[in-house]
């Protein structure tokens, strides 16, 4: 019985480039939000290839303005890191 009402979490992940434009950027915040809307969590990465690794600042920036479009939606589980050549942050549905 308990395991009929369980619910499975699925971890989402959307995939960013440092270079990736304002409006491409705002769609893939829309396609977070669905998937935060369907109580799933979502790994934000933003990759770095080559000697993009230099701009890990314009990463940042993108990783807070991504954070601040979500603040209403969302609890951020992990802050904003550097794992190797990727930016990685975790957000889930807030209760």
């Amino acid at each position: 019985m308990a395991k009929k009402n369980q619910t499975m979490i699925q971890v989402k992940e959307i995939r960013f480039r440092p270079k990736t434009d304002e409006h491409d950027l705002d769609v893939k915040i829309r396609q977070i939000k669905k998937f935060l809307e369907q109580q799933d969590k979502v790994k934000i990465s933003i990759m770095f290839r080559g000697r993009e690794i230099v701009y890990t600042d314009i990463g940042r920036e993108m990783m807070q303005y991504v954070k601040q479009e979500l603040e209403d939606l969302a609890c951020f589980d992990q802050e904003p890191r550097l794992e190797g050549r990727n930016m990685v942050m975790i957000v889930s549905p807030k209760k």
